[in-house]
């Protein structure tokens, strides 16, 4: 069983920032592709951000030049810094690590609260 845990949600106002963290087993945080997905009420799950094993990253139009995922190798963490925060920023948060290669495989963790007051 591949547990991905999650920690740093919680309650901020608008323009505020929270740190988002996510530890992984070192096999997994090595050698899989690490993100952050977030699903509001009534609304699909959807990417947020993603870091591959080799470093590349990408992010979701809306969060570009708020938010910067990282990785921590020491610690087999990934991070997610989320600046400028926005109402519409609120939503259940979720780990992810995935390959796609020779099959796909997703893990998940169990989400992590983010609310943003107006």
């Amino acid at each position: 069983q591949v547990q991905l845990v999650e920690s740093g949600g919680g309650l901020v106002q608008a323009g505020g920032s929270l740190r988002l963290s996510c530890s992984a087993p070192p096999i997994i945080f090595t050698i899989y592709d690490m993100g952050w997905y977030r699903q509001a009420p009534g609304k699909q799950r959807e990417l947020v951000a993603a870091i591959a094993s080799g470093g590349s990253t990408n992010y979701a139009d809306s969060v570009k030049g708020r938010f910067t995922i990282s990785r921590d190798n020491a610690k087999n963490t990934v991070n997610l810094q989320m600046n400028s925060l926005k109402p519409e920023d609120t939503a259940v948060y979720y780990c992810n690590a995935r390959r796609d290669y020779p099959v796909e495989i997703n893990y998940w963790g169990q989400g992590t609260q983010v609310t943003v007051s107006s």
